[in-house]
């Protein structure tokens, strides 16, 4: 189906298509239309519900914006659909989002006389007496009545009703723009058309440079290849677009990839806060206390249970906290938080952050071609991982122990095996019977969870739509 077609499916309501289009995992579901009218946008305008559910839990942004800066918030209040302006706010929608006119979803509920939602909004925090660019508050843009209603409930709730004059937050462009369809057509891409500018790092797999394309900010993993063989760049030219998973929200997809020998190029989105691994281990400023840990732990265990669905699996996806990236929980953010602003325009990411996500990384997929029969990560590998051939393992089993050493290392926020060289570790973990030990301290349910998901029998593992209830309720009773 053609993405001109998927918008008018969520307009004429067809769930069914709409949920065998989101199945693909190539189509990316935070795409715009021309005016930059996102899926989200169109179900919460047309009152889509039950398609607004489906793009919710498959990871729309709440908060992005057309070309006109409106949000799904404020094209839902405006055509009176309560039960989606619910739905927005319960999933943290920007409830005094500013759109090019300054105009916040209060002021359109208060012009079309949406009068329920205009109680519903003020009782959940919007402000009566914030001014849109012409000067006009939303309390101004009510009928009589209503504008009593709404002045009686703030002054109730402690809102300050002298005019709030407009404020033009425009000039910080932090508004999260529903990304344009091209992004996700492109495929193979001219190595001409990068602009790499600087190097991040180098490994034995290849290096890594950040640089921008068509004006996004991207990281290149250019592969490291001994000998460039033409079977090889057919087999990348079929392995990699698999990699474009862009329907899952803890799964960071390949954008492209240049095909171009010498140079064989994986392209992704740029993440600034870097990897678990840099954020558990090394010196980035980011508090990672136990509400956030399990936060991460579900992320991962949700982008695992996906992963483990596709049918053909994706072989050699190997899970350790290096090919976990951090990113802003994009789906949920408020861009006109106060907090968030000044941490953007301050450079500064300090603090317990809320709004952080994991996301497992598919550039860091292993090619059939590259570096074959080496292993450079055997802290997160299961023993049988280390001792059999890959045909002759239980894959979603081994991904279950690399699991459970992510959880200690979140637990602990030490680096597995660290005293032990990385040449002998494997042949210790593999022969030897080296294993973590659980320090005391550690939570009784965390505990009893990483020993059940590493268990030395490999068929006794759990599966991860198993664990994820386990966690969410570890998270709703705080361990």
């Amino acid at each position: 189906m053609a993405m001109d077609d998927i918008f008018a499916q969520v307009r004429e309501g067809n769930a069914f298509n709409v949920r065998l289009w989101l199945d693909n995992t190539e189509n990316d579901l935070n795409q715009g239309d021309d005016h930059r009218f996102s899926l989200l946008h169109w179900a919460a305008r047309e009152g889509r519900a039950n398609i607004v559910d489906m793009l919710i839990f498959r990871g729309a942004r709440i908060n992005a914006t057309n070309m006109g800066d409106d949000t799904a918030l404020h094209l839902a209040a405006s055509h009176g659909h309560r039960d989606i302006v619910l739905k927005l706010l319960h999933n943290k929608a920007n409830i005094n989002a500013i759109n090019e006119h300054g105009n916040t979803p209060l002021h359109y509920a208060c012009f079309w006389g949406q009068d329920q939602i205009a109680e519903d909004l003020v009782n959940n925090g919007a402000l009566v007496a914030i001014s849109n660019k012409y000067g006009e508050t939303p309390l101004e843009k009510s009928k009589s009545f209503l504008q009593r209603i709404l002045s009686e409930r703030a002054a109730a709730l402690g809102q300050d009703l002298k005019k709030v004059p407009f404020k033009d937050r425009s000039w910080l462009g932090y508004k999260t723009r529903s990304r344009d369809a091209t992004l996700s057509r492109h495929s193979g891409i001219d190595i001409a058309q990068l602009n790499l500018h600087t190097k991040l790092c180098s490994s034995h797999s290849g290096e890594l440079w950040r640089g921008t394309w068509q004006g996004n900010d991207i990281a290149a993993k250019i592969l490291t290849v001994r000998r460039l063989t033409i079977r090889d760049t057919r087999d990348f030219a079929e392995e990699f677009p698999r990699l474009r998973i862009f329907n899952h929200p803890n799964i960071l997809p390949v954008l492209g990839a240049c095909n171009q020998p010498p140079n064989l190029v994986v392209i992704s989105q740029f993440m600034p806060y870097g990897s678990l691994f840099n954020v558990l281990h090394e010196e980035t400023g980011i508090v990672v206390d136990q509400n956030q840990a399990l936060r991460f732990a579900i992320d991962i265990a949700r982008g695992m249970e996906f992963l483990h669905t596709l049918d053909p699996a994706i072989p050699n996806i190997y899970l350790t906290s290096k090919h976990v990236m951090i990113d802003e929980d994009l789906a949920k953010i408020n861009v006109d938080d106060p907090k968030y602003i000044s941490k953007r325009r301050d450079g500064a990411v300090t603090g317990v952050d809320e709004d952080l996500a994991c996301r497992i990384n598919m550039a860091d997929y292993k090619f059939s071609f590259h570096e074959r029969g080496k292993v450079y990560s055997p802290a997160w590998m299961s023993p049988e991982a280390l001792q059999k051939k890959p045909e002759d393992i239980n894959v979603k089993a081994a991904d279950m122990w690399s699991y459970a050493i992510l959880l200690w290392e979140l637990a602990t926020r030490e680096v597995p095996f660290a005293e032990v060289p990385p040449m002998e570790l494997g042949m210790k973990v593999a022969h030897e019977n080296l294993r973590l030990s659980i320090p005391p301290g550690t939570s009784p349910h965390m505990a009893r969870l990483m020993k059940i998901c590493m268990n030395e029998d490999p068929g006794k593992r759990p599966r991860f739509e198993m664990i994820i209830p386990i966690l969410e309720k570890m998270k709703q009773s705080g361990n």
